[in-house]
């Protein structure tokens, strides 16, 4: 058995390990064991279509007409998605908006980036 840590919240030493994590059983709190291990698989890479790396706030525009869930509107190709957002540890989808349609959610590989 190896040396317990102690609580970075309460400063207890009543902790043990689960999984990829440590857990104090007196407060509750819980917190990484491999420290920065987290952090790279924040950092995903989001390519467009093309292969472009697309980033928050970039310009992209539909490569092929979509059919939208919800909505009798289609997105024709060639609709501008300004400002879009991506989503956390998900590579292939964005978030944004298009003049008639607000809240899509959309697969990077029918996108290029404008």
């Amino acid at each position: 058995m190896t040396a317990t840590l102690s609580c970075p919240q309460c400063t207890l030493s009543n902790t043990y390990q689960d999984g990829a994590n440590f857990v104090c059983a007196d407060c509750g709190y819980e917190w990484p064991a491999a420290g920065d291990a987290a952090s790279a698989d924040d950092a995903t890479v989001v390519r467009d279509s093309n292969g472009n790396l697309l980033a928050d706030g970039d310009t992209v525009v539909v490569i092929k007409d979509l059919k939208v869930k919800g909505s009798s509107i289609p997105l024709k190709q060639g609709t501008v998605i300004k400002h879009i957002r991506l989503v956390d540890g998900d590579a292939e989808h964005i978030e944004g908006h298009s003049d008639k349609i607000k809240g899509l959610v959309l697969k990077t590989c029918f996108l290029r980036k404008a």
